[in-house]
């Protein structure tokens, strides 16, 4: 073998081939070395039933427990948690932004891990520890105690999104990541609803020494607890070990993926990748539109209290907060399934759901406070924009190739999620009430720079591709790995350019989806 050796890549003059290390290449490529022609399509329908039959409802069921657990503090503000712990207004606001302040402190850690260690196991550890501080927000007396476990759970949901984004990117199609994404994202509003219904619930429950808003903790960390341990024995850390796949529907789901050029997962952090993900512009435009659009997320925690203080009772504001849940399972839901029939419309998309919402916040501002209802509808359409960032991260993990760049690009692009996150709740002032002029104008603004960004990524990415049309094809080069025969033999077999772990920008002839 002649020498020439990059990165373990060697050239192999015995079959004018180039031999590679299995640490450069995808884990997949042990199970589709060798491996020609296409899969059948209707078995290539079977398995993502059968995949999505397995972790759809998993991946389902967490998102919305995530959801309602983070928001357990907005529910907490209507059972009495404000009282009971003597917090301030600031001090309130303050327990919205530490825990999007801890998520983005363990944002790079937690995504190092997920590369580094089986996905499904890391989130499961990640998912109990967080039950365990969930339930442990019922022992708290004052604003320290809370601090603390609202610390915690940011730091654990760290691995939750980034998890989703790296499984969805194993088991699916690029088109299919679309709705995939929007499917496990529309539970947030599932969660909006039962949250709201147990919080209902437990404004009912009347004992001594043990107030609503501490049952409500209870009661969803005892549910977040038992889907901690469903997750450690139920779900999968890659198509390539999936329990619920033979061997062959294994190579048949990895082979499925292979038109994405993205590969499934690769364990060895590459410097190379992580360079290329912070010089592309890209990456950084999509962490623009991260931050600039979940400012306004914070009224997640502010919505019961906004309800709230147009005159609704307790009982009224628990059941009128559900309202947001339903609204964000129909946005969701349409918007996913629309940009998925219209060809590269994604951005445009997207840049559409923004403009209810902006109508929505010139409701809630230029209507007289007596009008109640239209003061709610107005509020209620300022949600119909999740859309956008639905589409955003599915977008993403269409368009980023390579797994370490995908894990440090994820990494940076929920840093800008959390930066808005945790900059949101400052803005609620006391003295911008009753109307919060001030958070609202805030809010206007990013919904106005958000499309904007995604129109520019739009642009960006297509000229891109009609850059690399222009060019002449690459030279076709065959990748070779050494595999053990099932007669004990060591040979060389053939890896397809799918498996290489290349960038996208490494790779020529991947093209980006619009």
């Amino acid at each position: 073998m002649s020498s020439e050796t990059t990165s373990g890549i060697t050239k192999d003059e015995r079959h004018n081939g180039v031999a590679v290390s299995t640490k450069e290449v995808d884990t997949a490529a042990q199970l589709a070395a060798g491996l020609s022609g296409t899969l059948d399509p209707e078995e290539a329908l079977r398995i993502r039933k059968k995949i999505d039959k397995h972790i759809l409802p998993l991946m389902c069921m967490l998102y919305w427990v995530q959801f309602m657990d983070k928001t357990t503090l907005g529910n907490s503000a209507v059972l009495g948690i404000e009282t009971a712990t003597n917090l301030t207004v600031n001090q309130y606001n303050w327990l919205g932004t530490i825990f999007y302040l801890s998520y983005l402190l363990f944002e790079y850690p937690q995504n190092l891990a997920l590369q580094r260690l089986p996905v499904g196991k890391w989130m499961s550890a990640n998912i109990f520890v967080w039950a365990i501080a969930l339930s442990c927000t019922a022992a708290c007396k004052n604003f320290t105690g809370l601090f603390i476990v609202r610390f915690i759970l940011g730091m654990c949901e760290g691995s939750i999104t980034a998890g989703f984004l790296i499984v969805s990117a194993m088991f699916y199609t690029r088109k299919e990541q679309t709705l995939r994404v929007g499917y496990w994202f529309l539970m947030n509003g599932t969660a909006q609803i039962i949250s709201g219904l147990l919080a209902f619930g437990s404004l009912h429950i009347q004992t001594s020494g043990f107030e609503p808003w501490q049952w409500f903790m209870i009661i969803t960390g005892i549910i977040t607890l038992i889907l901690a341990v469903s997750y450690w024995f139920l779900f999968p850390d890659s198509p390539t070990t999936a329990w619920f796949l033979t061997p062959d529907e294994r190579v048949k789901a990895v082979q499925r993926i292979k038109e994405n050029q993205t590969g499934v997962e690769n364990k060895h952090f590459k410097m190379e990748q992580f360079m290329e993900a912070i010089r592309d512009p890209k990456t950084w435009l999509f962490a623009a539109f991260a931050a600039f659009d979940n400012v306004p997320n914070s009224l997640t925690n502010q919505q019961s209290l906004l309800v709230a203080s147009l005159g609704f009772t307790f009982f009224q504001t628990t059941l009128l907060t559900m309202i947001p849940g339903v609204v964000e399972i129909l946005t969701i839901y349409s918007g996913v399934r629309l940009a998925a029939r219209l060809k590269n419309g994604r951005a445009y998309v997207g840049a559409i759901y923004f403009v209810p919402a902006l109508v929505g916040i010139a409701l809630v501002n230029l209507l007289p406070w007596s009008d109640t209802a239209g003061l709610l509808v107005g509020q209620f359409m300022t949600g119909i924009c999740t859309t956008g960032f639905v589409l955003a991260l599915s977008w993403l993990g269409n368009v980023t190739a390579g797994h370490t760049k995908r894990v440090v690009t994820n990494a940076i692009i929920l840093s800008a999620y959390c930066i808005g996150n945790a900059v949101g709740p400052i803005m609620w002032k006391a003295q911008y009430k009753p109307r919060n002029h001030v958070p609202w104008a805030v809010i206007a603004v990013c919904y106005c720079v958000c499309p904007m960004i995604l129109l520019v990524i739009r642009a960006l990415l297509n000229r891109e591709n009609r850059r690399r049309d222009s060019e002449p094809s690459d030279e076709v080069e065959d990748y070779f790995i050494e595999k053990v025969s099932e007669d004990g033999k060591r040979i060389e077999v053939k890896v397809d350019k799918e498996f290489m772990d290349l960038t996208d920008r490494q790779n020529h002839d991947f093209r980006y989806v619009l």
